[in-house]
């Protein structure tokens, strides 16, 4: 890395050019800007057709731009290499533009680094020093408490943190006064919340969310005498957190950028329009895990296993266990003292829940996966991509239809449809039993049983003349 000292750095710019008409950057280049009011930034020109005043703006990132009347003087950024003067120990000055004296000169000093521990504050322009030496400028976009990156143009274009050798802030501007407003806001919110007050009516019984569950919970045993708390708190939790130096009800709604979302409870006034609220609210989830219904063949997960893989079995001749253990694993493991159907696919390294409500549920999907597994380990060995013209396939336009021949002597078609907007695609087995067909009329109505022409735009009429396709499925 380089041999200087970027805390005694100073970089010296004095090849500005004033706004006009005959001296501007090209189209895209990334240059330091000199504002009227005397601040600087740095941005990305866009220039206006317009062949008689200087019209455009200064790029930043997707929604921010300088309108090019704001600004007095430029200097490029591109076409800088430091490397040769970095690599000096004892270099403390590098001037940026002609060797000459110049009567106009901007410095720009006071360098820091990531390898100390320091980060700029969120939503900061800086001027960047990278680690191959050229020059560069974005506004810091926090990721994390030690992560994040510098977006500098639109679409979100960045530079990340290890392509950083030192950096220093530019001056402010309205994007940053506005992060450093919400700073303080919630500074202001965080000393308020050190010692919260709660409504005695809403809060009666205290200030622990569980009270407010567990009074819920018995209104629900009446119904559902299996109800517990765990699966009460399934769906979306209620928590109790200070917000404006009072307690208060809300949905946890998880994190967004670094901070915690809670939305806020407002149907009701007291603590116990809030437990009959909870009620409701969990109702749904309470009567639909019934562990009757849910476990009904047991709590041992062989048990589902070999019931979806014998039902495969049947139709997916070549399918072994050892295929769907390669694809999809599923367990039933212990969550707050319950058992719970749990999955994990082969990019995972532990087992995730299943939010399944019933045992006949997760043998549906356990099934899915398993024919998803069967495919992908029986390879393709012949295609024929049926001809069709224009096809309406419910408001989309058909795009492919392509029967495919396995490995195993068994067919998959692919079917693809869209509009300018969207699409989709999917993938259907035809079954041994279509083949079990003495005629081939026959035969297309057992197939079309499995990819109906209503549903994906070739009905019997266009598939029965193809003798082509005919002849690929063996007829």
């Amino acid at each position: 890395m380089f041999r200087c000292d970027y805390k005694k750095l100073c970089l010296a710019f004095n090849c500005f050019h004033d706004v006009q008409v005959d001296d501007m950057p090209e189209y895209g280049d990334y240059v330091l800007i000199e504002l009227k009011d005397g601040r600087h930034t740095a941005g990305c020109w866009y220039p206006k057709d317009d062949e008689e005043t200087v019209s455009g703006s200064f790029s930043r990132d997707s929604f921010d731009s300088v309108d090019v009347g704001e600004v007095s003087k430029w200097q490029p950024l591109n076409g800088y290499d430091l490397t040769g003067s970095l690599e000096k120990e004892n270099i403390n000055r590098i001037i940026l533009g002609s060797d000459e004296d110049d009567p106009y000169i901007v410095e720009i000093r006071d360098f820091k680094s990531f390898k100390d521990g320091d980060f700029p504050k969120n939503k900061q322009f800086c001027l960047l020093i990278l680690i191959d030496g050229t020059l560069a400028a974005g506004r810091w976009n926090k990721l994390g408490e030690d992560d994040g990156q510098f977006i500098y143009a639109s679409a979100l274009a960045s530079h990340s943190m290890n392509k950083v050798w030192a950096w220093t802030p530019l001056s402010s501007d309205e994007i940053f006064e506005e992060e450093e407003e919400k700073e303080r806001e919630r500074l202001a919110e965080e000393e308020l919340n050190k010692h919260p007050t709660a409504d005695p009516e809403k809060f009666k019984y205290g200030t622990d969310i569980n009270a407010y569950y567990e009074k819920a919970l018995e209104k629900l045993r009446e119904e559902y005498p299996w109800a517990t708390l765990a699966q009460m708190k399934k769906k979306t939790p209620y928590v109790i957190v200070p917000r404006h130096g009072q307690y208060i009800f809300g949905k946890d709604c998880g994190t967004y950028m670094g901070q915690n979302v809670v939305r806020e409870w407002i149907d009701g006034s007291t603590a116990d329009e809030f437990v009959d609220f909870l009620r409701e609210y969990t109702r749904e989830k309470v009567k639909n895990s019934d562990p009757v219904v849910k476990f009904k063949y047991g709590t041992e997960i062989k048990v589902y296993f070999e019931k979806a893989y014998e039902k495969v079995k049947k139709d997916y001749r070549w399918f072994n266990k050892e295929m769907a253990d390669n694809y999809c694993q599923y367990a039933i493991i212990e969550v707050d003292g319950e058992p719970e159907f749990a999955r994990k696919f082969n990019n995972d390294k532990e087992f995730h829940v299943y939010d399944c409500e019933s045992a006949d549920g997760l043998l549906k999907n356990m099934e899915y996966e398993f024919q998803e597994a069967a495919l992908k380990e029986n390879p393709v060995v012949a295609e024929y991509a049926v001809p069709f013209g224009r096809v309406d396939a419910n408001g989309w336009c058909l795009e492919k239809y392509i029967v495919y021949k396995l490995k195993s002597g068994d067919y998959k078609v692919f079917v693809q449809a869209g509009d300018r907007t969207a699409g989709g695609s999917r993938e259907f087995f035809i079954t041994p039993d279509c083949f079990e067909a003495k005629t081939y009329d026959e035969f297309l109505d057992r197939y079309l049983e499995i990819v109906p022409g209503s549903s994906f735009g070739l009905n019997k009429q266009d598939l029965a003349p193809d003798m082509e396709l005919k002849k690929f499925f063996g007829y």
